[in-house]
């Protein structure tokens, strides 16, 4: 950090020139703008010199002659050296639409700075809009996503970008509308000195437009945003524009409107339950326009709406699902992960959405960005989706393209697999290379990622010693301490099982052993937990068979906790010839374990038993119950006590007589 600092001021120290402190104040029509820092960072949030806290609402505007050195969150500021030469560049020059159009295709072809300034050096005559677009696209390619640039030097240094933002404070009274606010906007994206000539010029100018009350709903976002850029969220002429903002009409906005004003509020300016009444008008009018929206309009207002948590508009959110299953196969790569991460934190799932993610997935799985495909494996874990051709094309891609995925990515394919218990047909090389991975990247697991990882292969009854080891020393459980805010119950339950399974189904490991401290002693309880409590309904049904069957409801205990952790649904007992114990009886020959197993033990879409529910009866097995699976599907074909009562005695007692009572 100490180094980037000092070859920031190395290059400042040549293109600044130094200027005489002389304040100014510069009138925007009847008000007074006030000009705060960059809001991003903690040590720009005060007025500037020579405003008083009172004079922030009165909004005056406070201009220095001088421009001070601004390396907060990698701000910078342009050469004002007037020895700069360059060719001049013309912001007033009339293009045509076909040439603005040819000029912002090149540069959206660009793929770094330089290219982005050479193009400026060749292109003498810009259009205002133009000139934005450039600002723009060096924001898009310079932001490093930690609140500062990733060269700010190649920007500082160059000719080009100098000449063409002096023009922009020169002729910013001439632009349209549009180009002053995307200009400004650009400028505090680029983190451009708030105190710098460009910005206070831009801000003037953007007071006038907005004093004469005319600007677009597109140019009322632009301006917000910049606005709370520069300020945060108490700027004076920030509630200027959101008031003219929500005096426009949702009822009759597009969806390019409606999408802007959606990423505008989501962009921190609805902080604290701000705007809900026009969100609660843009929802409605978002609903009607739902059947219309094309890919990107479909992701964008629902990742808008995870963003400004909108709970409310569940309405919203299916009809825009709906919509997303017509698209399936336009969706870019990032707007699809956009779509399913949206609908994972709605609870939502379509029955045709899944069809179409079916058909597009196992075309696209080699091919498809890393996050998209794991966004797909995660879509389908947390919404208990059991689908073979969707996890097989993912298995199969995952053996050929394994060193593109993170970490992260890994842990989370692999623990979708183990939600819904599905081993694919390629498991065997799938699981050697998820075993390769562990070996050459085992230090970047982060720890939580690592154990959801191990105890997921568990699931799939896939047992990596070489790493469980590691998992249970001490270092690697201060690790996962220190992770975050430390082991949660979820965590000590995963390490339990772990634990459990490895001296279960691994009697030969010899490696450490999890400390009797971080056992848990249930996998039961409220929230995600490793087990899934039995269906009420399901259960007193069931209970009221039992009694009939058994002659008496002391003949078999329900909800019993063993010593491993597990609930038993309903437990009864037996002595060596066979016949029932009274529950409360303690010498026993045999036990045998009722797992009641409702919808939610299973896949949704399918009979297939969830990964924990399989490992929660493999062990009970092992730990000499007789397991008898009582699935809701088969009871609930059941019609009447004498059939109910026929069905359990064949399910519990299937070599035995039935007595009659």
């Amino acid at each position: 950090m100490a180094l980037t600092v000092l070859q920031r001021v190395h290059v400042l120290k040549k293109v600044v020139a130094p200027f005489p402190f002389s304040p100014a104040i510069l009138y925007a029509g009847e008000h007074h703008v006030c000009i705060p820092s960059i809001w991003t960072s903690p040590v720009c949030r005060q007025p500037l010199r020579g405003c008083s806290p009172s004079d922030l609402g009165r909004r005056w505007l406070c201009i220095t002659s001088r421009e001070p050195l601004f390396l907060v969150s990698g701000s910078i500021r342009l050469s004002r050296d007037p020895s700069v030469a360059g060719r001049p560049t013309s912001l007033l020059h009339r293009l045509s639409s076909d040439e603005d159009r040819v000029f912002k295709d090149r540069l959206s072809t660009c793929t770094s700075s330089r290219q982005v300034l050479r193009l400026v050096r060749s292109s003498p005559h810009l259009s205002g809009a133009a000139a934005a677009s450039v600002l723009h696209r060096l924001a898009d390619l310079e932001q490093d996503g930690a609140g500062g640039l990733r060269d700010p030097d190649t920007l500082l240094s160059d000719v080009a970008l100098s000449e063409l933002c002096s023009r922009l404070e020169k002729e910013s009274a001439e632009l349209e509308d549009e180009a002053v606010i995307q200009s400004l906007q650009g400028c505090t994206r680029l983190y451009l000195d708030p105190w710098s000539h460009l910005v206070v010029r831009l801000v003037s100018e953007s007071q006038v437009r907005l004093d004469r009350g005319c600007l677009s709903v597109v140019a009322l976002c632009s301006l917000a945003r910049a606005l709370f850029a520069l300020e945060g969220p108490n700027c004076a002429m920030l509630a200027q524009a959101m008031s003219q903002l929500q005096n426009k009409d949702p009822a009759h906005w597009d969806t390019s409107q409606l999408t802007t004003v959606y990423n505008t509020l989501a962009a921190g300016l609805a902080e604290g339950g701000r705007y809900q009444d026009l969100l609660n008008e843009m929802n409605a009018r978002a609903l009607s326009l739902a059947p219309k929206m094309d890919p990107l309009t479909v992701s964008e207002i629902l990742g808008g709406l995870v963003t400004l948590s909108q709970a409310q508009a569940l309405p919203l959110v299916i009809a825009l699902c709906k919509q997303a299953v017509r698209h399936v196969p336009n969706f870019a790569d990032a707007e699809l992960a956009m779509v399913l991460s949206a609908l994972m934190h709605y609870g939502h799932s379509d029955h045709f959405l899944v069809k179409e993610l079916e058909r597009h997935v196992p075309k696209t799985a080699f091919t498809a960005h890393p996050e998209t495909v794991t966004k797909v494996m995660q879509y389908f874990g947390r919404r208990r989706i059991f689908s073979p051709p969707v996890f097989d094309a993912v298995a199969e891609s995952f053996v050929y393209r394994a060193d593109e995925y993170a970490t992260g990515q890994v842990s989370r394919q692999i623990a979708a697999l183990g939600v819904v218990g599905y081993v694919p047909q390629e498991a065997g090389r799938l699981f050697k290379k998820v075993e390769s991975v562990l070996s050459a990247r085992f230090s970047q697991f982060q720890p939580r990622a690592l154990l959801e990882l191990l105890h997921a292969c568990t699931l799939l009854q896939r047992y990596p010693l070489n790493f469980v080891s590691k998992v249970f020393s001490p270092y690697f459980l201060q690790q996962l301490q220190e992770e975050g805010s430390g082991m949660d119950r979820v965590m000590l339950a995963q390490l339990t099982q772990l634990y459990m399974t490895v001296k279960l189904e691994c009697p030969f490991y010899d490696g450490p052993r999890l400390l009797p401290k971080l056992r848990m002693k249930t996998f039961l309880f409220p929230g995600r937990s490793l087990e899934t409590p039995v269906d009420p309904h399901l259960y007193n049904t069931v209970k009221t068979g039992l009694v009939d069957l058994l002659g008496a409801r002391s003949y078999f205990a329900s909800r019993v906790l063993t010593p491993y952790c597990y609930t038993l649904d309903v437990e009864i007992k037996l002595d060596e010839e066979g016949y029932v114990l009274p529950a409360s009886h303690d010498e026993v020959y045999k036990r045998i374990a009722l797992c009641i197993d409702g919808p939610k033990r299973f896949a949704a879409n399918a009979r297939q038993l969830l990964g924990k529910e399989a490992i929660k009866q493999r062990h009970l097995r092992i730990l000499g119950y007789e397991v008898v699976q009582i699935p809701y599907f088969e009871f609930e074909k059941l019609k009447g006590k004498a059939e109910t009562v026929e069905y359990l005695h064949k399910k519990i007692f299937p070599h035995s007589y039935r007595l009659s009572w």
